[in-house]
């Protein structure tokens, strides 16, 4: 895969605003790289871990209505993990260290994300849509609430109620 040496020079200007950065990986939310700027880091398993996370993280702000996730943040012991939304189909995964001011993380990452996507979207194939094959329009189909006894078939359940 070829990178954009736009979407490089993003990732190398932003390690130049942010001394604290150790690493920046660019990935497709199913987790595969696209670019990174990640020495010391294995690209491969932060994107990866990334895009799960990401995906966890989704799944809890629709849980309680809080609309669509735009960015996650893991503090630890000695630094932090921060995932931005790049677009619909990208993330951007920065590893700071402890010492790094998180509202400039936050406010660095947000107008690196801002040109990424416009480079993204200058790069990226425009779909052809077939006629007469539906789309999904609108906002995506909210999660089902089951219950433990509703993941059970009616053959179960009426064996359970007759013993």
């Amino acid at each position: 895969m070829t990178v954009d040496p736009a979407v490089l020079e993003e990732l190398d200007r932003l390690r130049g605003r942010m001394p604290e950065l150790s690493g920046s990986v660019l990935a497709t939310t199913d987790g595969l790289v696209v670019a990174h700027d990640a020495h010391d880091i294995e690209p491969d398993s932060l994107a990866a871990l990334a895009a799960a996370h990401f995906a966890l993280a989704r799944r809890f702000a629709h849980a309680v209505n809080h609309g669509d996730l735009r960015e996650a943040v893991v503090e630890c012991d000695r630094g932090y993990i921060t995932t931005y939304t790049a677009g619909p189909n990208a993330l951007l995964t920065l590893v700071t260290s402890g010492d790094a001011n998180l509202a400039m993380v936050h406010l660095e990452a947000r107008r690196c994300v801002r040109r990424l996507v416009k480079i993204l979207a200058l790069e990226a194939p425009q779909p052809q849509l077939r006629p007469g094959i539906p789309t999904q329009a609108g906002p995506p189909t909210p999660l089902a609430r089951r219950t433990p006894m509703a993941t059970l078939s009616n053959n179960v359940r009426r064996h359970q109620a007759a013993g």
